[in-house]
């Protein structure tokens, strides 16, 4: 999930950070509160940094942190002390700041005073900003400097910024403060067991006008447009209660993380899509977002279209060598800019992804089995099938059958499928894999592809379109079976290289063939003694590398580390083959991960053994939230159960398999088509209320596409 140009992960945020997020915007800080430009610290508004330096004092002194909780993903309550000049170690000083995040951020500043005398304080805050984009400041390389002009003017300090033709600036606003073109600044008397307060605010300034955004507060029994947003999506989402407290709280921690991570779209503000992860990918990614929406499919289906349709509507049309588009080609990133909508670093959308384009096909058909109106499945079609066009000439330029990259200018990401750092590509003995490179599990995506359109058009009446789809997916299937598996060693091959050659590695990536159906019966068995092997399964879930390879390292980002997605990906591929109980182990294994860090699982974690290391080992850049680690979560549980759902064929499939620690289910206000349903699991039974009319339940596994299509056929035959 790298940047566009830097095959590096995130920038490393350090113990202890704070961050907020809230639509596109979001706020890292030091545990205190303070931000420091020197870190990668500070307050984001459309990918730049509006707040580069933000420090409080009291008596000049900055605060020794106590605690920061987060109460929401976009508001949090950090407090801390004013540290003594006597020598003595417990102050009667307290200071709370509770922080919300919006365009820009409004703090309410508390100062407590548990003496008996009053207390004489100067509370002073600091501000600056550098107007970084987001990668300057995540890969620590400031590139432009600005002119500056401070202007203290009646309750507010306004800072602005030129540089060339462009203009920049932000307010504070702070009623009743001393304030200077250099600081804030009250001077206070706190009575003894008394407090102090005051409300600042800081935004950006609106470029056309010249007057600062107005921050919305909460008036008296009123809610902040942010609090309006939550309620809203609590409002749709599943009521779950499971007998297991711990999974429980995790799955809706899950439910919170999803939910700060949707970002619109401002050309379709009814549109909400996930956004990759915070802090740095508050943005679209073609394959991020898929996944992520997807997994939540039982939570909210709404977002699932939402970034289909808006990845479709900026779908490639021309060839671009620079941000390697391609007619049909679905974009990797796109990002907010101040002037240009939805666009990579305010200028423009990056495609240098190989995956995200068959991920789109593949995963619309199934979303097209949840209830959406017909019309708008079809207004997708045309989309689709230029997908499909792109996967058979620009994605399959040598005409071998299989999707491979190579990137198209020096500036691109070297490696273009989810393992996208620099290295993440390799061979058993260590060498890297030299492109083009075909990798296993994007041709697992296209498999699925191609019978997912296969399905759509049968179902539409359409036999010839359906029969040749089924037809090349029947060919792509022989053909990986035959060219990926490695019969000596018991497992497919990571990829192939540009020679053609199995890059062969033992990693996760095959894993995700179990999900789309492309393993051969026959060779399932041992790939999945392979995952479970001690050089692959970690305790605490399957490595991306098994550990007797030669590029392993436990703690790299592609390359031995444990993500809870990919590991997601594999339960769900486990069940459809029939293997429960290593399912059962593995989400076991992460859910139990997620009790270390809160309930929430991050992008990755290092893939030290469990033996070895008896809790989870954090990867030191991971983002979290991050949208598809929020979701796994989800769909771990929604696997276990066999929970899919497909209107048009009247039925929503349970087929419960959940590991008996689990406990009861009780899911209520869960989506389907126009309705809410009930669901409770016990074991094996299952009861369903509130189905829309014409939809039963139906035990057992849901049909596959490759089973409809077969099945159509020999209807048709006899």
């Amino acid at each position: 999930m790298a940047g566009w140009n830097a095959d590096t992960a995130a920038g490393p945020l350090g113990a202890g950070t704070l961050t907020l997020v809230e639509g596109s915007s979001f706020c890292i800080s030091a545990a205190n509160g303070d931000l420091q430009p020197e870190q990668p610290h500070g307050v984001f508004f459309e990918d730049t940094r509006i707040l580069s330096r933000w420090l409080l004092t009291v008596n000049g002194e900055p605060l020794e942190p106590l605690t920061a909780k987060t109460t929401e993903p976009y508001r949090a309550l950090i407090i801390g002390r004013v540290r003594r000049s006597d020598g003595y170690t417990d102050s009667p000083l307290i200071v709370e700041r509770l922080r919300e995040l919006g365009t820009g951020i409004s703090e309410q500043v508390t100062v407590r005073n548990y003496s008996p005398a009053p207390a004489d304080c100067t509370v002073s805050l600091h501000a600056e900003v550098d107007f970084a984009d987001l990668f300057e400041v995540k890969e620590a390389h400031i590139h432009r400097h600005w002119e500056k002009l401070r202007e203290a003017t009646g309750g507010s300090l306004t800072i602005r910024a030129f540089s060339q033709d462009i203009r920049k600036g932000i307010a504070v606003s702070a009623p009743g403060a001393d304030i200077t073109p250099e600081a804030i600044s009250y001077r206070v008397n706190v009575p003894p067991h008394g407090y102090w307060t005051t409300v600042l605010t800081v935004m950006p300034i609106i470029e056309a006008d010249g007057s600062p955004m107005v921050f919305v507060h909460p008036d008296g029994e009123g809610v902040s447009p942010q609090d309006r947003r939550r309620q809203e999506w609590v409002s749709k989402i599943p009521v779950l209660h499971i007998g297991n407290r711990s999974l429980e709280r995790t799955l809706r921690r899950s439910y919170d993380d999803l939910g700060s991570l949707r970002i619109e779209d401002p050309a379709h503000p009814e549109r909400n899509v996930v956004a990759a992860g915070a802090p740095w990918f508050m943005a679209l990614f073609g394959r991020d977002s898929l996944w992520a929406s997807i997994m939540a499919l039982p939570v909210d289906p709404s977002l699932a279209i939402g970034t289909i349709q808006t990845l479709a509507d900026r779908q490639g049309s021309a060839v671009n060598p620079r941000t390697e588009e391609e007619p049909g080609k679905i974009l990797h990133e796109v990002r907010l800019g101040v002037s240009s909508g939805l666009a990579l670093g305010g200028r423009s959308a990056y495609y240098g992804s190989v995956d995200a384009t068959p991920l789109f096909v593949a995963l619309l058909g199934e979303v097209s089995r949840w209830g959406f109106a017909a019309e708008t499945i079809a207004a997708l079609m045309p989309h689709v099938d230029r997908a499909l066009e792109w996967i058979r000439s620009y994605g399959d330029k040598d005409g071998d059958g299989f999707v491979e990259y190579k990137r198209l200018n020096d500036q691109g990401l070297i490696n273009q499928g989810w393992k996208d750092s620099w290295d993440g590509i390799n061979f058993a003995d260590g060498t890297l894999a030299e492109a083009p490179i075909a990798l296993c599990e994007v041709q697992a995506y296209v498999y699925s592809a191609y019978l997912a359109r296969s399905w759509l058009a049968r179902d539409a009446g359409d036999v010839e379109l359906a029969d040749r789809y089924k037809d090349r997916a029947a060919r792509l299937k022989r053909q990986f079976n035959e060219k990926f598996w490695l019969a000596d060693r018991g497992y497919y091959a990571i990829a192939l290289d540009g020679k053609k050659r199995p890059v062969d590695a033992c990693a996760s990536n095959m894993g995700h063939g179990l999900l789309f159906g492309l393993i051969d019966e026959d060779k399932a068995p041992l790939v999945v003694e392979r995952l479970m092997s001690p050089e692959m399964f970690s305790g605490w879930g399957v490595r991306t590398l098994a550990s007797n390879m030669g590029a392993y390292n436990p703690a790299s980002y592609h390359n031995g580390s444990v993500w809870p997605h990919d590991n997601a990906i594999i339960v769900a591929g486990l069940l459809r083959y029939g293997f429960n109980a290593e399912a059962q182990r593995i989400a076991t294994a992460l859910l139990e991960a997620a009790e270390y860090s809160d309930g929430r699982l991050p992008e990755l974690f290092c893939g030290f053994d469990r033996e070895h290391v008896d809790e989870p080992v954090p990867y030191p850049t991971a983002c979290s939230p991050q949208a598809w680690a929020a979701t796994a979560p989800i769909m771990l549980v929604k696997s276990l159960m066999g929970y899919y759902a497909d209107v048009a064929l009247g039925g929503l499939w349970m087929n419960p398999v959940l590991p008996e620690s689990f406990g009861a289910v009780h899911i209520s206000n869960a989506p389907i088509a126009d309705d809410r349903i009930t669901i409770d699991v016990s074991g094996s039974t299952v009861a369903v209320q509130g189905l829309p009319e014409g939809v039963v339940l139906q035990h057992g596994y849901r049909p596959w596409a490759a089973d409809l299509v077969d099945q159509a056929r020999k209807r048709e035959r006899a």
